[in-house]
């Protein structure tokens, strides 16, 4: 069995998903799962609905939007008696009855119930359309296999009861799921964090034990940087395990940070190509002889750096790292980059949930502490470490750090 994957922008209006009809004509869809993203900017449009429901403004009308641009796009790809029109304006009035009804003042608990209803219309849509086509497939709501705690937004997956809940999918044929989205002991819906649908692509291929997994994307594959931000990159074709894990953990975008662990546990080929042009081999990541160790660039925008020293000019010792560690833990801050001295410790933060203030506010208690918003982290894989000298051109360093061959700055 293989696993597919199809983001946002490959499903984003009606022509995008004849598209994906059109690459499973020719990369086959026998024994196939997929994996699809909220359509376009869907995922954006309803965290705007919730953050409306709690400051008490209008969402309705919000909604009322999404909902017409789904509908458009099925227009553009159903006879207007189809049954999913029907499916669609259920999936919304489900959305407006939660809201309607729903108690709870947890912000994460109701985003997940309202944002992930994105990867149920677009995977909806998709199925009925395939089907259509002739590209028979069932719909599954990845909700019934995939099994998390509930850390709302950012769920931990129960691994053993998730793989008991797919031993029951028949191998021999094809599905069409969501990305992004499980469930709790109770049934309620978690998200696996944002752009989390490459991990569950590789939570499915991970327990169907799939032969690869490919993930359909509007680029050619995994570049030796992104083509918007640096000059005369040049697409990788074989890299292994090892090297993705790391340029996901520094930033780079084609891959999720999670993605590729369950994969290489069971050593299943990973696959990054274009749905632009399909025919193409794109990168692949696995083990090879032929993988490859070239000079990559990663920058990581929106990061904050927070210097934290001792008020008496102490040691940074472990009861203060692990004050600090457990701050971050709370507020779901996370590490990029990590560099102590014996009286200070300089972090930088990715602070996706905004809780940056808090966490001052907390240190600031114990430590002196400065914070500097919008800085950027620099990250160059496989560094030519007898040139670094060109890295450091038009850039203000507030923070270095070099490791066998990786150069990492801090900039303002």
């Amino acid at each position: 069995m293989k696993v597919f994957k199809f983001g946002g922008a490959s499903v984003k209006d009606a022509d995008s998903v004849r598209n994906v009809a059109a690459v499973l004509g020719s990369q086959g869809f026998d024994k196939c799962l997929l994996v699809v993203s909220a359509m376009g900017k869907t995922t954006n449009a309803l965290e705007s609905v919730v953050e409306k429901y709690f400051k008490k403004e209008d969402y309705q009308s919000e909604i009322e939007e999404i909902k017409k641009n789904h509908i458009a796009v099925a227009k553009g790809l159903f006879k207007e008696e189809h049954t999913v029109f029907g499916e669609i304006s259920l999936f919304f009035d489900d959305i407006d009855s939660f809201l309607r009804r729903n108690k709870s003042p947890n912000y994460s608990f109701v985003y997940d119930q309202v944002v992930s209803c994105g990867e149920l219309i677009s995977s909806k849509i998709l199925s009925e359309y395939l089907n259509e086509e002739g590209y028979t497939n069932q719909w599954l709501d990845a909700r019934d296999y995939i099994k998390t705690d509930n850390t709302y937004r950012e769920g931990s997956v129960n691994w053993q009861l998730t793989e008991a809940n797919m031993e029951t999918i028949d191998r021999s044929k094809s599905y069409v799921t969501q990305g992004f989205i499980g469930s709790d002991e109770n049934n309620f819906t978690v998200t696996l964090g944002r752009e989390g649908s490459d991990y569950s692509a590789a939570i499915f291929a991970y327990c169907l034990g799939a032969d690869a997994m490919t993930i359909w994307k509007d680029v050619p594959g995994v570049m030796t940087g992104d083509p918007r931000k640096f000059k005369n990159v040049e697409l990788l074709s074989n890299i292994s395990y090892e090297e993705a894990i790391e340029m996901a953990y520094y930033g780079a975008s084609v891959i999720h940070p999670k993605t590729l662990q369950p994969l290489k546990q069971k050593h299943i080929p990973f696959f990054v190509k274009s749905f632009v042009e399909p025919e193409k081999k794109g990168t692949k990541v696995g083990i090879s002889e032929n993988n490859q160790h070239i000079e990559s660039y990663i920058l990581k925008d929106n990061q904050i750096l927070m210097n934290i020293a001792t008020r008496d000019f102490s040691f940074i010792a472990e009861e203060h790292l692990s004050l600090i560690f457990s701050l971050l833990a709370k507020y779901k801050i996370k590490i990029s980059l990590m560099q102590n001295s014996a009286i200070s410790l300089a972090l930088c933060l990715e602070d996706k949930y905004h809780h940056i203030d808090e966490l001052n506010e907390e240190l600031s208690r114990t430590f002196n502490t400065e914070v500097v918003k919008n800085v950027s982290l620099f990250t160059v894989r496989n560094a030519n470490m007898d040139d670094l000298t060109r890295f450091y051109e038009n850039r203000k360093v507030l923070l270095e750090q070099t490791s066998r061959q990786t150069l990492q700055m801090v900039t303002a």
